[in-house]
């Protein structure tokens, strides 16, 4: 479930590169956190969801 905060991918590993997530109102919000000033790709609820759809393929 995503809130508020960021939450980091349960698909990152221990070397600390990992990608983390939030809502932001109507959006979801994306960002890498290996860069120091990581830039926020922004998705709606739906392409997200067709995102996370299509991983598997």
């Amino acid at each position: 479930m995503l809130t508020q905060t960021w939450r980091k991918s349960s698909r990152s590993g221990p070397n600390g590169a990992c990608v983390e997530v939030r809502l932001a109102g109507d959006v979801v919000e994306i960002r890498d956190t290996k860069l120091d000033r990581s830039p926020i790709l922004r998705a709606g609820h739906a392409d997200w969801l067709s995102l996370l759809q299509s991983e598997g393929r």
